[in-house]
């Protein structure tokens, strides 16, 4: 399978790409990135035939369906990173809450949040892709706080790599940030900038676009990639949990095979609502896909009135800061699939010069027939984990966003997949003050509270953060990041 460009060829670049060249090289021509040429169609024969299959049988075979250009036995490296989580048998549990509603828990890995889910296994192949052709790369990660900790974890220490992980000083929560700052390996360095993480990702795309910046790494024996989802070799990996979570669902006997669900998706970056609506596409049998928003709901007012309107926001600072965030970079692959390339050049380069744009009513129209929004307020949002608490389950704040969208859309019968992006030790003052009452706790405080609360241990991966050194310290204004860079290599 061949990768293409989101805005079309520039008749520099190669007009079509491997896989492996599209996740070295994501960046495509007029700042776009790269999508697949096709989709394969799985439809319910391959639901069928894996309805037994453990997760890493499941991904084996979705990745073989996409025909990558990856050694085998550099996949199954790759998989084999799933068995570190919790459960090896079933990294991404899927829990009744009640008769429509199932949660699917992404969080059980490394770093208690789903970005592990696609980056543990992605560190692997990239950096075996790197050794192979004996090439070095300077890994770029802006994150607005489970995509950081994610990178940093995967590429530790792995060869032909060093990363440089850039996050919104203050924009994070406390565990978020010590997961970052206390990593040590030599190949990594976090960077805090003066700003949001609009303004990490703003700086990100700017250095991989950059010839001047590239011209600089190749003097250093260095090429460039990126973490973030801008990177296809994220995505891939996320398209594996929808189609294992309907799975469980038909294992449970909720489902029988061939029913809808809803996706019901907490959104950013877009890149989680992206791999379901491509499972979709591949032939998952989805009603619609429901996307929960914070109170930054510029893509609530996307989908519910075609308008992308960037003119007077500014991003809110949030009970659920991984959803704090107003340019989300996988709403361009939703574009293309949907419009084509040169109406997604159009758009995306109105919206970088003039900071909106609107869809006509048919363009809408397309839009809708896939996807319903709205948003949670940070007092909703406490709402719902106070009495889905005392219901018997605790959540984080950015699942918490998902049952206002499920409340707002979801047909009674049709049952519904809630993806949960983070463990509650994450955002635990948040928690602690919604179960509680308390306020202004510190993160170590609020995790023992929460722990007493609900009678449940605080990981070891999360307890010993605390007694760690800081061993990274930058914190800079975002127009020293290349110079911050170009010191660290």
């Amino acid at each position: 399978m061949n990768f293409i460009e989101t805005r079309g060829n520039d008749g520099q670049q190669a007009s079509e790409v491997s896989f492996s060249s599209a996740i070295l090289s994501p960046m495509s021509s007029f700042g776009g990135v790269y999508v697949p040429d096709s989709l394969p169609d799985l439809g319910i024969t391959f639901l069928q035939t894996h309805l037994n299959s453990s997760y890493k049988t499941l991904a084996k075979a979705l990745l073989n369906a996409f025909e990558i250009d990856i050694d085998s036995a550099v996949i199954d490296e790759a998989l084999n990173t799933y068995d570190a989580f919790d459960d090896a048998k079933n990294p991404v549990p899927v829990v009744k809450v009640d008769n429509d509603t199932f949660v699917s828990e992404l969080y059980h890995g490394p770093t208690r949040a789903f970005k592990d889910m696609a980056l543990q296994p992605f560190g692997v192949v990239l950096s075996r892709l790197a050794q192979q052709r004996n090439e070095h790369y300077l890994i770029m990660a802006a994150t607005s706080g489970d995509t950081g900790p994610a990178a940093l974890e995967t590429f530790k220490n792995r060869a032909n790599v060093k990363v440089a992980c850039l996050y919104p000083n203050g924009g994070t929560s406390d565990v978020q940030r010590l997961q970052m700052v206390t990593e040590d390996a030599p190949n990594l360095k976090v960077i805090g900038i003066h700003g949001d993480f609009d303004d990490a990702q703003s700086a990100l795309k700017q250095l991989l676009s950059s010839e001047k910046f590239a011209a600089k790494l190749k003097q250093k024996n260095t090429r460039l990639s990126a973490a973030n989802s801008v990177n296809f070799g994220r995505i891939i990996f996320q398209i594996i949990y929808h189609i294992h979570s309907y799975l469980e669902l038909v294992r449970q006997h909720a489902l029988k095979l061939g029913d809808k669900v809803y996706l019901d998706v907490p959104s950013g970056n877009f890149g989680n609502a992206l791999g379901g609506y491509y499972a979709m596409k591949m032939g998952l049998p989805v009603e619609k896909i429901l996307i929960a928003s914070n109170s930054n709901n510029v893509l609530t007012e996307w989908i519910q009135a075609g308008r992308y309107d960037l003119r007077e926001r500014a991003v809110i600072g949030t009970t659920s800061p991984a959803m704090d965030i107003l340019k989300s970079s996988n709403v361009e692959r939703i574009l293309f699939d949907l419009f084509g390339a040169e109406r997604t050049k159009e758009l995306m380069l109105q919206l970088d010069r003039d900071n909106h744009y609107q869809l006509s009513p048919t363009e809408l129209e397309k839009l809708q027939a896939i996807f319903n929004a709205d948003f949670c307020s940070d007092n909703e949002g406490k709402e719902v984990i106070q009495s889905r608490f005392k219901r018997g389950y605790l959540m984080d704040p950015h699942t918490a966003t998902c049952f206002k969208t499920q409340q707002s859309y979801a047909k009674k019968g049709i049952k519904t997949i809630i993806y949960s992006t983070a463990e509650w030790t994450k955002f635990s003052p948040t928690i602690a003050n919604a179960l509680t009452g308390e306020k202004d706790t510190h993160d170590l405080d609020a995790l023992k509270s929460i722990s007493h609360e609900a009678n449940t241990p605080i990981p070891a991966m999360i307890s010993e953060l605390f007694d760690k050194n800081i061993a990274q310290e930058s914190v800079i204004d975002k127009n020293n990041i290349e110079t911050e860079v170009l010191a660290f290599l």
